[in-house]
């Protein structure tokens, strides 16, 4: 698998899986430290986690999102949290998106650089939006959005799926997806069904 860069700014850093899927994993120095967050392993991530500095731990944000988080926090020496944060809660919090028994989210905030990393609840791939939208809500939530999320002022939004938004845009588009999920869910499917054919 080949490595694809995306969403790299001061102190972070994401890779994306070609695809229809777009899987996308993270790696955020936070505090001196490095949090990887759902990753995907791919050849040559290592040393570019290690450029951000010393890696403390692989966060798994959704029960499901297993992907490589194992492999690489054994490899990388650091401990694989599923929805926790353990030891290392003074680098962020966590925010719970969702929770029952199919599905259990949570969010990641690290506040001094406003800071946002949602696993499957936001996404920017085609499957997620609809024409018109920078970021949208997962399909299987645009009924009940996540609406905790609105009362952040993100500046940089790192999704699960796809590319993330960033700088003055964000809270906006964060805001706006909110706000319009339930409406313009029929457009999102439609416009997840042309991409997909």
């Amino acid at each position: 698998m080949s490595l694809q860069l995306c969403d790299g700014f001061e102190g972070g850093l994401g890779w994306t899986e070609p695809g229809f899927l777009a899987r996308t994993s993270h790696a955020l120095g936070v505090g001196g430290a490095v949090l990887v967050f759902d990753p995907v392993d791919v050849p040559g991530i290592d040393e570019r986690i290690r450029a951000l500095g010393e890696p403390e731990a692989v966060v798994q944000l959704l029960d499901r999102h297993e992907r490589d988080s194992a492999a690489v926090a054994a490899r990388l020496g650091v401990p694989h949290l599923r929805m926790e944060l353990g030891a290392h809660g003074e680098r962020g919090r966590l925010i719970r998106i969702v929770w029952n028994r199919v599905w259990k989210e949570v969010a990641f905030w690290e506040p001094e650089r406003r800071v946002l990393v949602v696993a499957d609840a936001l996404g920017t791939v085609g499957y997620f939006t609809a024409a018109d939208e920078a970021i949208g809500v997962h399909p299987l939530l645009r009924l009940r959005p996540p609406r905790g999320l609105g009362e952040l002022e993100p500046e940089h939004i790192l999704c699960g799926h796809g590319a993330g938004v960033h700088g003055a845009a964000a809270a906006a588009s964060l805001r706006e997806a909110l706000a319009t999920s339930r409406r313009r869910l029929p457009r999102a499917l439609a416009s997840g069904l042309r991409r997909k054919s």
